[in-house]
């Protein structure tokens, strides 16, 4: 289909689309033959609304399958998954209509209370952004358009419309925007969805840093800009910062205001032009497609997918897998009435649902139940719960299902701990079970600190999706060996927590104080012990890691090969994490950060190398002085680890990094001036040529006073008393260093 010129179209027509047609559509000009595109929530599933819309979940939805959402995904390490959970949704957006798809979400998880963190991938923006430019490549393979979200820093609920997320840039640049950076620039997205939040007190819809400098100009994004739904409040401020299409529509009001800037000097009309060029290139993702999803195909292969998202993190006495023949006591109401997503705008209305019960009986043995509780407090506590101890007490192995319910966008959670009458559950249960099994059904981390040690085994099975019940029989049962591993850490308290002093904020405001230090990185920088660490996951098989070797490929980069053996009598998966560790450069870095990964197949005895490179990324850091990344010379050590906190294997190399670019003013400071290479031996002899005998032995006799002084502004240096300098000879240096 050719796209009109929007120079053909009248300046109302251009600014008319540039907001919705209706809740969930792209308006059409019919004269022009431009058709309406529907977008639609989509991360882990399609959730069209033909009828009356809210965007909330409260009406219903067309039937499609619910996949694992980004919680459990992210467990997974795996960039094939994630691919296959975007070609699958893909499938459904056009069997369904769908030309953009809004998702996937690759917000970090600063704060384990955030209420939508069961819609995001991680702690950490190198795995969140491989997942996603994984989902977005994958998903557009099937002729549908992906959107990324929120961008940016839209880290937790409370407040969310209206808080101002205050961040420095570094820890923008290396912690918040690199996984939007990476899916922007590797996977071409169809669109970016702006946030609801303020960043630094400029709206995430009229930031012109954030919309147009950074994702345009430097990252090149040529795709649309949408809004959230409703975020928007100044129209034509949004445009000018470079927001195209505000969600949802009609706005006429907003229309009107768009053309009358125009006309009013106030607006250049090629700036309309522009966003009215990106909106119409939609158009070729109009979802005009034949596409008929299998719902049969598409939930077995959601059950496939589920599995190897399940992260194994306890499993002593050899508690799983289950043993064949063996008589299980399944307790807990979650077993027969699962939480398998999140609500808010990601709700799906699933094709079918697997309850853990029905699979695990299914696949053969004793299986007994007992509710245990009732969420909604229908049954009385104590008789649930001698229920469950009495069915325990007859069984080989007891399942808990325990987890949470109602976890929600717009919502936060107060604090980790499960409800009581769950705690109280497992650790009666415990008390007679031979062996005791806790499965933990969640969008994010509990504690599990009040009954961690009366369970013989734990499995994070998250929110899995619509057959998540049935993966967990597989892993369970054994018929699947976990392979998940925590893309999130698991903190003894919540006072722990990096971000535990300033989240949510007040006063309209969330500080994020603690900087690049989020999840295992100021864990492992301050040495505070946590129950579980970031990249933890446990297997029914053992793998060995040798011959590890480093080699350099340039000034900034290096190449890691790694050996990786099943040691053990199962075939399974491991994750190879490698991370890199310094204190080259001039700024505090934490302990380790995570530069690759890969997740490798074994059978038993197999060996394999893995190569993994280090591109010039892996060893950076952001300058905010020089507005750059800069790799620093100096020592770097290259570590596999098992998780976060084990290291397996390291070896130091050193790169000679970047050359020394400092860009010196009148502002810098004395130190400065002195430690360049260039125009520090040039002041310093302009220095020794001003200077009277007297002050050079006093200047011989009392050194130190120089460390006293390093941080005074060189202008302001030159008003010391005795000085010969004038702004003429610094700014004649100065000239030296640009030549």
């Amino acid at each position: 289909m050719q796209q009109p010129d929007p120079a053909a179209l009248s300046l109302e027509d251009k600014a008319s689309l540039l907001a919705g047609g209706d809740f969930w559509s792209t308006r059409p000009l019919d004269e022009a033959g431009v058709p309406a595109v529907v977008l639609t929530d989509g991360p882990h599933g399609i959730r069209r609304q033909r009828a009356d819309a809210d965007h909330l979940g409260f009406h219903a939805s067309e039937p499609a399958t619910c996949f694992p959402p980004a919680v459990a995904v992210g467990s997974s390490w795996d960039s094939e998954l994630a691919a296959k959970v975007g070609e699958l949704v893909g499938r459904e957006a056009r069997a369904l209509g769908v030309g953009v798809v809004l998702g996937p979400s690759v917000n970090i998880k600063r704060s384990p209370l955030c209420g939508r963190n069961f819609e995001y991938y991680s702690e950490d923006p190198l795995l969140s952004g491989v997942l996603g430019a994984a989902f977005v490549r994958a998903l557009q393979s099937q002729g549908v358009g992906a959107t990324v979200k929120h961008f940016a820093a839209n880290n937790q609920e409370t407040g969310r419309m209206r808080v101002s997320s205050d961040v420095d840039e570094r820890t923008l640049r290396e912690i918040y925007l690199p996984a939007f950076e990476r899916i922007v620039t590797e996977a071409r997205p169809a669109a970016v969805m702006a946030a609801y939040n303020r960043v630094n007190g400029v709206p995430a819809s009229e930031n012109h840093w954030l919309l147009t400098e950074v994702l345009r100009e430097e990252w090149g994004f040529e795709g649309v800009v949408v809004s959230d739904w409703g975020a928007v409040g100044d129209r034509v401020a949004a445009l000018a910062a470079g927001l195209d299409l505000q969600m949802p529509g009609p706005d006429a009001a907003n229309d009107a205001a768009i053309v009358r800037a125009v006309r009013e000097g106030v607006l250049d009309e090629a700036v309309v032009d522009a966003s009215a060029r990106r909106v119409l290139g939609l158009t070729g993702l109009a979802g005009n497609s034949a596409e008929t999803a299998v719902p049969a195909e598409h939930h077995a292969l959601a059950r496939e997918l589920a599995a190897d998202c399940v992260v194994l993190l306890k499993n002593d006495n050899a508690a799983l897998p289950l043993a064949e023949h063996s008589r299980v006591a399944v307790i807990g109401e979650f077993a027969t009435v699962p939480a398998f997503q999140g609500d808010g705008s990601s709700r799906i209305n699933a094709t079918r649902v697997d309850t853990p019960l029905d699979a695990l009986r299914e696949l053969g043995g004793t299986v007994t139940y007992a509710a245990g509780f009732a969420s909604d407090g229908t049954l009385d506590p104590e008789e649930s719960r001698e229920e469950a101890v009495r069915v325990a007490r007859e069984a080989d192995t007891a399942v808990v299902f325990v987890g949470l319910r109602g976890e929600t966008e717009g919502t936060d959670r107060e604090h980790l701990e499960l409800p009581a009458e769950q705690r109280e559950l497992v650790r009666a249960v415990a008390t007679v079970a031979p062996r005791t099994v806790v499965v933990l059904t969640t969008g994010g981390v509990v504690s599990l600190e009040e009954w961690h040690d009366d369970a013989d085994a734990i499995v994070a099975g998250w929110l899995l999706g619509q057959a998540g019940g049935g993966a967990l029989a597989d892993v369970l049962s054994g018929a699947v060996n976990p392979s998940g591993h925590l893309a999130e850490s698991v903190p003894l308290r919540l006072e722990d927590t990096p971000s535990y002093l300033t989240f949510p904020g007040e006063a309209g405001h969330v500080r994020y104080g603690e900087g690049v230090m989020v999840g295992y990185r100021h864990y492992e920088s301050v040495g505070r012990a946590v129950r579980y660490p970031f990249g933890h996951g446990l297997s029914y098989t053992t793998f060995r890691t040798d011959n590890l070797s480093v080699d350099v490929t340039g000034d900034d980069s290096a190449t890691v090969r790694v050996t990786v053996t099943n040691t053990g009598d199962r075939a399974g998966k491991h994750v190879v994490q490698v991370y890199v560790a310094t204190t080259a450069g001039p700024v505090r870095r934490p302990a380790r950060e995570l530069r690759a990964f890969t997740k490798v197949a074994l059978r038993p005895g197999e060996s394999r190398t893995v190569e993994l490179p280090l591109e010039r990324r892996a060893f950076a850091y952001y300058d905010i002085e020089q507005g750059r990344w800069t790799v620093a010379s100096g020592a770097y050590t290259v570590q596999v680890g098992e998780n976060a906190s084990r290291v397996v294997a390291e070896q130091s190399v050193t790169l000679a990094g970047d050359a020394d670019g400092t860009v010196l003013s009148l502002d810098s400071s004395l130190g400065e001036w002195l430690a360049h290479p260039v125009a520090g031996p040039l002041l310093q002899q302009a220095l020794d040529a001003g200077a009277t005998e007297e002050q050079r032995q006093q200047s011989e006799a009392n050194s130190g006073l120089i460390h006293m002084v390093a941080s005074i502004p060189a202008r302001q240096f030159l008003h010391f008393p005795g000085m010969s300098l004038s702004i003429d000879d610094l700014a004649r240096i100065l000239e030296t260093t640009t030549r």
